[in-house]
């Protein structure tokens, strides 16, 4: 979507891409985002970071392997963005954030989420995702000049279907029947790093409906019914508000 919108991109990963990948304006850097004397020379020069390196979950590989990749990563993306003057970022978080699908019994005070919810994390992915979020705010409050971005993902796919056919109801009920497209999500990192607040903020990127087969209030009487409702929910409402970047984004999910 970078290329598309006319972007010179440099992508930096561990692995190699696919033989497919060939286009005049991207080149591939193979660099360990851990590592920061490499991280920094491979973005010098560029204008906006997007950092979305991370181990993606808690369950395959060792708790501190996880935790000390992600918080490394997010660290050395944001503190080398400060150095160089890249005053743009944009980096994935998680709805894990808050804790949701990995904790044993998650906890929501109110439905529909917004930013402002506590966290209840307790693994080391979602706590990796919630200090990422908390080195967003440390670095902007030295390097106020920047503007960035923390996005709180959700089950990324490219279809809605996708999700209903392949979560469990227990699983979906933990994370709370969310989802978000790939398209999505790929046009909110380019939102991230074209927005003009100043600072640090975190936001909810997730689709505005319900990924089930039944009513969302059906679903909260259910499985949450001592949860408190801001407001009642339509037929197939999800239970995150995105409003936030609507505002400061002006990103909107859209249709599946």
């Amino acid at each position: 979507m970078a290329l598309e919108r006319g972007h010179t991109v440099i992508s930096i990963d561990r692995a190699l891409p696919p033989d497919t990948v060939d286009h005049p304006n991207l080149t591939f850097r193979e660099v360990d985002v851990t590592d920061h004397a490499e991280f920094k020379a491979a973005v010098r020069g560029a204008e906006a970071l997007i950092h979305l390196a991370a181990i993606a979950s808690p369950n395959r590989h060792p708790a501190d392997v996880v935790h000390n990749n992600n918080v490394v990563g997010s660290y050395n993306a944001l503190i080398i963005a400060a150095e160089l003057g890249i005053r743009r970022v944009c980096q994935a978080s998680s709805v894990n954030a808050t804790g949701a699908v990995y904790s044993r019994a998650p906890r929501y005070d109110y439905f529909p989420m917004d930013e402002l919810h506590p966290t209840y994390n307790e693994d080391p992915y979602s706590l990796s995702k919630w200090i990422c979020e908390e080195q967003g705010d440390s670095i902007a409050r030295r390097y106020s000049a920047m503007t960035i971005s923390s996005l709180r993902f959700h089950a990324v796919v490219p279809t809605r279907q996708t999700v209903v056919d392949r979560i469990d109801d227990a699983t979906a009920a933990k994370q709370l029947w969310g989802y978000t497209l790939l398209e999505a999500t790929a046009r909110s990192c380019l939102d991230g790093i074209s927005a003009g607040y100043p600072g640090h903020e975190a936001f909810f990127i997730i689709a505005p409906d319900a990924a089930a087969k039944e009513p969302t209030m059906d679903l909260v009487r259910r499985h949450y019914p001592d949860v408190p409702l801001r407001r009642e929910l339509g037929p197939t409402e999800g239970l995150y508000d995105c409003s936030k970047a609507a505002r400061l984004l002006n990103w909107v999910h859209g249709g599946d």
